[in-house]
């Protein structure tokens, strides 16, 4: 495996050990994402920071087709957007971290390289929205798993543009049902709504994915990537001419007392679960 230098992980003047690992196969054209901040890799300001980068390096180097995106932590893809970014912060604070989610998401979905999610654990709420920017989602079948937006569990609500990428995964009418209930999803009920294509033994999922993402490659990149533009521009504009309006937003309602104390009783249930 040739690894792009464009690619090493970046030098860091302090010893937080990377958060993002991209390994690059030149010869296929396809970089592996794994994504390796333990526990439950939390979408924080920094993690997203980081994987946003990545992915900028990646659309850069032209060579680079096609993206798998997988979890180096066991039993779980992503655990969603790290509370602690949300709970007792500044509403400066949190509008900055509102703008690295809304970055994550805008370059995934709008990537012109091929994306395939590799779902090797749990995901839900930002994680299912990482794997649902996607062009193809292969979970890992195992019940223990689950797969979500569930956003409504927690009293949050998910925005416009997380409701719409699910509603163009499954259709409105699945889409309303599981946003209202903040529903998650074993495996096998994901694959039959459509929100995941594929599902294999835990230990094959990665080898799926580079087989699935051959196959896309096979097809010429501008008709593929024009398709795909075509399809998700209407989505992508009606954030893109948003985003402050959405960050507000965000920021109003996440700073409201009601949802502070409903995020803090959230980590105080955790904290309990752990202990």
């Amino acid at each position: 495996m040739c690894v792009s230098p464009l690619l090493v992980p970046q030098q860091r003047n302090y010893s937080t050990p990377p958060k993002i690992r991209v390994e690059f196969d030149q010869s296929t054209g396809v970089a592996v994402m794994h994504m390796q901040s333990p526990p439950v890799n939390s979408l924080s300001l920094d993690f997203l920071t980081e994987l946003c980068i990545s992915v900028e390096k990646l659309e850069m180097d032209k060579s680079c087709r096609g993206l798998i995106i997988t979890s180096a932590q066991p039993k779980v893809f992503s655990a969603g957007l790290d509370i602690t970014e949300m709970y007792g912060k500044s509403p400066e604070h949190c509008g900055a971290f509102w703008r690295s989610v809304q970055e994550m998401w805008l370059k995934l979905y709008g990537s012109n390289m091929v994306t395939v999610a590799a779902i090797n654990g749990s995901s839900p709420a930002g994680g299912c929205l990482m794997a649902m920017t996607c062009d193809y989602r292969i979970m890992a079948d195992n019940p223990r798993y689950n797969i979500g937006l569930n956003e409504t569990q927690l009293g949050i609500v998910a925005p416009f543009w997380f409701m719409d990428t699910m509603k163009n995964t499954v259709g409105q009418r699945t889409t309303e049902i599981a946003l209202q209930l903040g529903l998650l999803y074993k495996p096998a009920d994901a694959l039959k709504i459509g929100l995941v294509d594929q599902l294999e033994p835990e230990d094959q999922v990665i080898a799926a994915a580079t087989q699935t993402i051959s196959r896309w490659l096979a097809i010429p990149d501008h008709a593929r990537q024009i398709t795909k533009s075509m399809m998700r521009k209407k989505t992508i504009d009606k954030l893109t001419s948003n985003r402050e309006s959405d960050i507000q937003y965000f920021v109003n309602f996440i700073t409201k007392d009601s949802i502070q104390k409903s995020l803090g009783g959230y980590m105080e249930m955790l904290k309990k679960r752990r202990a």
